[in-house]
């Protein structure tokens, strides 16, 4: 079999975009729509992959000349689809610590227009332990901070040399929090004021919200070499994630930040926008709302894993009633755009490729349901006049699931047909269900846990009725009966 080096073909473009951060998410999200809008035309740069940390590798992208595959696999358009690209507009792979006058010279790029950084939530916070003087600092804004300085005094503060910073960090304002702490890293060091005014008029921090699924480097016996038979080489960077990609960029200046960068210019996933609440609120309720709505109750009914759920004529019914009835109606962006979307995500719960456990999107639930359901349960109730029944009744399910495990060792145990699972979440939500499971009245219990909800939920005219009618039922009669009875409920 040929190895990658043998097929790749590197073009000769200039280094436009520098990336904290090597995995995989990256190199299937942002990376492999680089290479298509350099394919297209509409954009002409490479990329520099920088390693944050000390700690990891980057023997394999120097092995393979930085080229890789991303093969999207899934559900697209009513088809199964599975797509491979080479992707070779990653040109260089540089250690921030082992590397660092390397690194430091990337600041020094003439041709530099574009920052990407995915650091993990964690690495976008603030140590005051940092110095200028350390080579490089330990935190990631403490590293950018220093390469932006340097940036700004090889070019003596040149307005037409700041960068666009584009932080995919899974937290909400990432790119306010990435400012914050550069600047405070600027306070800090004694930086002179003049490098605070060349950030804020030459520089663009935008906020991101990204959607892709990407599951990383085939995993399971043989399973990368079935890809290498797929491809045709050897590759042992490939990276997997699904068709669908968002990518929602906010910046105050859209039609400047499109003249860096425009990926929606050949085709792709790409919206910049001067508020991405809208777009952050329709992922966390429908993909995110519609996982926490069914999943503790579908898997106390015996299901195991997402795609089948699609398939269930129990539990389909419930999503789709949770989802196209109850949940779309409270997004506040055109219904053509939600109902779009809300498709594609059913086509995503229904991937081939990848089995989603349920038992791990249960994994926090409570405060993930505070997050992703109630929002619209009490959008709906203000909307209507009334609760949405398949909403109200994924609470009931969240509460049996809970209730469903056993104290043992500190934690939660059940045992669904003789198969253990362990039920996971803050000590505080453990401790609850430890004390009260048995309690006849745990629904309006677990409601009035304000410490939970953020408000005192049988304070909502009705529920605590409703929600008890529903954790009856799943009791008595079991969560299957619940989800059924629930879909074919009238409103």
């Amino acid at each position: 079999m040929r190895d990658i080096k043998e097929i790749g073909k590197r073009t000769n473009r200039p280094l436009r975009v520098v990336q904290f951060g090597e995995g995989n998410f990256l190199r299937a999200f942002a990376d492999r729509m680089i290479d298509e809008a350099n394919e297209k035309g509409v954009f002409d740069g490479n990329i520099a992959i920088v390693k944050p940390i000390e700690y990891g590798t980057l023997d394999l992208f120097r092995e393979q000349d930085c080229f890789y595959t991303a093969v999207l696999r899934g559900r697209e358009n009513g088809k199964t689809v599975s797509e491979a690209r080479l992707v070779t507009s990653v040109s260089r792979a540089v250690g921030a610590v082992e590397d660092y006058a390397e690194f430091m010279a990337l600041a020094r790029g003439e041709d530099l227009k574009i920052v990407i950084s995915n650091t993990t939530e964690a690495g976008i916070a603030f140590d005051p332990d940092d110095r200028l003087d350390m080579e490089p600092p330990r935190s990631y804004p403490g590293k950018l901070t220093k390469f932006l300085f340097e940036r700004y005094e090889f070019f003596g503060g040149a307005g037409d040399r700041g960068l666009m910073i584009l932080p995919v960090e899974l937290i909400e304002n990432n790119g306010g929090a990435l400012y914050d702490c550069v600047t405070k890293y600027a306070a800090l060091w004694g930086l002179p004021d003049g490098f605070v005014r060349w950030l804020d008029t030459a520089c663009l921090f935008c906020s991101t919200l990204v959607d892709r699924i990407v599951t990383g480097y085939p995993k399971g016996d043989g399973e990368d070499g079935k890809i290498w038979e797929e491809i045709g080489y050897r590759d042992r960077l490939v990276t997997v994630g699904e068709p669908f990609a968002l990518w929602v960029i906010e910046t105050a200046d859209p039609e400047r930040a499109k003249k860096i960068f425009d990926p929606a210019a050949a085709g792709l996933p790409v919206i910049y926008t001067e508020n991405q609440k809208p777009y952050r609120e329709r992922k966390v309720r429908i993909l995110n709302g519609a996982h926490t709505s069914f999943c503790p109750t579908a898997f106390l009914a015996g299901r195991s894993i997402v795609r089948d759920c699609m398939r269930d004529p129990a539990v389909r019914p419930f999503i789709d009633r949770c989802v196209y009835r109850e949940i779309m109606p409270t997004v506040k962006l055109p219904a053509d755009e939600v109902k779009k979307f809300a498709d594609s995500v059913m086509e995503r719960f229904d991937n081939p490729f990848i089995d989603h456990a349920l038992i791990s999107i249960c994994l926090n639930s409570v405060s993930k349901w505070k997050a992703r359901v109630l929002p619209s349960l009490l959008d709906y109730r203000e909307m209507y006049g009334r609760l949405p029944e398949a909403l109200t009744m994924s609470f009931a399910g969240l509460c049996a699931f809970y209730a469903s495990g056993e104290p043992r060792d500190g934690g939660l145990w059940g045992d669904r047909n003789g198969e253990e699972y362990r039920i996971l979440d803050d000590g505080a939500v453990l401790s609850f269900f430890t004390e009260h499971r048995n309690d006849p009245d745990l629904i309006e219990q677990f409601a009035a846990r304000a410490d939970f909800w953020g408000r005192d939920l049988t304070e909502t005219p009705g529920f605590t009725d409703a929600a008890k009618r529903w954790y009856d039922l799943i009791v008595t009669e079991g969560a299957e009966a619940a989800l059924k009875k629930a879909a074919a409920e009238n409103d």
